[in-house]
């Protein structure tokens, strides 16, 4: 049996992190895996059963101290593929791919592209086309770029996975303790990051909630949100808005939404929005770099135009493409049969990321049968 090594920085929330633990998982009855993880401090997916070895180097400030951290991790990357006899040594992200590449060996190099944010250094990625023996991309957009901008042929397209039988069986686990018994739910999901626009969606939300005034907004996610939490006060609609924080099954939370919001203007692809679509969440979406548009089609979901990426927490400030937002989720809400109609074609859509397509090409790539 080939032996299978997955590196990736920290198994703490976000989409590399999942898609990382969800492959160890999937990958079990084809390979011996292993993860390499960098920092094993508060471990959110479950790798139970999976062998992880912590190279205890967290990341650290400055550029000297980043490229100490390459060189250290490479080395013990290499020492831990020549103990362990490592065929395959997959990496998830930038800083790992760096150390995947530092770690050198015989081992196939796979380097994985996870965000449209990865492309913004051009000599790193010219690096991984290089060095890699594959350039593994989570989204179509990103691959032809790779292929046609970096002339790589190596780079190829893995779609994440999902499983909409184990979200059902998630999401019937445990009961989601909310501050409101009734109400139109908007959900979003992510950690507190610039890139998610999540003032976009607070001010959009405040005339929904004007509008609609038994609409509430849910946002899942990692973070302390301080500066929206703020936001949501200066708009009066604090006592409609919840942050959940961090949440290892959010799924039961999900499951009591009536809509999915996303307002990110950077993604790679967007799992927490296929996880929501599976659950027949209808979306609307901003059309940003990447993930979206690739998944909704404008016909599995609704488009709208990317929005800015300018901080702006002045409640007095509602841009045009947040009161258009606002008017999008306001005209969906009071059509019954148009939500009717996306929640379907959420499924529907959903539905073609399966686990086992993930697993054909993984098993396709390595040589062996399935």
């Amino acid at each position: 049996m080939k032996k299978l090594l997955l590196i990736v920085p920290s198994l703490h929330q976000g989409g590399l992190e999942k898609v990382c633990a969800v492959t160890a998982r999937l990958m079990q009855p084809y390979f011996d895996v292993r993860i390499a993880i960098f920092d094993s401090r508060n471990i959110a997916y479950d790798v139970k059963g999976i062998p992880v070895s912590d190279l205890r180097l967290p990341s650290r400030p400055g550029k000297i101290g980043k490229v100490i951290n390459v060189i250290k991790r490479g080395i013990k990357l290499h020492r831990l593929k020549k103990e362990e006899q490592i065929d395959i040594a997959y990496s998830f992200g930038p800083t790992a791919n760096l150390a995947n590449i530092a770690s050198g060996g015989r081992s196939e190099k796979w380097l994985g592209l996870r965000s449209y944010m990865d492309m913004g250094n051009p000599k790193q990625i010219r690096l991984f086309c290089k060095a890699a023996d594959r350039v593994i991309c989570c989204s179509e957009t990103i691959c032809r770029e790779v292929q046609g901008k970096y002339r790589c042929g190596k780079a190829v397209t893995l779609q994440n996975p999902f499983d909409r039988k184990e979200v059902k069986k998630l999401s019937e686990q445990e009961q989601a303790q909310l501050p409101w018994d009734e109400g139109r739910i908007l959900i979003s999901m992510g950690r507190e990051d610039v890139v998610k626009g999540f003032w976009h969606l607070l001010k959009s939300f405040s005339l929904v909630h004007e509008k609609l005034p038994d609409t509430k907004l849910m946002i899942i996610g990692k973070g302390e949100f301080t500066p929206y939490r703020e936001l949501a006060c200066r708009l009066g609609i604090e006592d409609a808005v919840y942050f959940t924080g961090l949440r290892k099954n959010p799924y039961p939370y999900l499951k009591r939404g009536s809509l999915y919001v996303l307002t990110s203007y950077y993604e790679g692809f967007p799992n927490a929005m296929v996880e929501a679509m599976s659950m027949g969440l209808p979306v609307i979406a901003t059309d940003c770099m990447t993930g979206p548009l690739e998944i909704l089609e404008d016909k599995y979901g609704i488009l709208i135009p990317n929005m800015s990426r300018q901080e702006d927490f002045d409640p007095q400030t509602i841009t045009e493409e947040e009161k258009d937002l606002a008017g999008q989720i306001i005209r969906l809400l009071e059509d019954p049969d148009k939500m009717a109609h996306y929640r379907q074609m959420a499924i529907k859509r959903a539905g073609d990321y399966t686990t086992e397509s993930y697993i054909e090409r993984i098993c396709e790539w390595a040589g062996i049968a399935h």
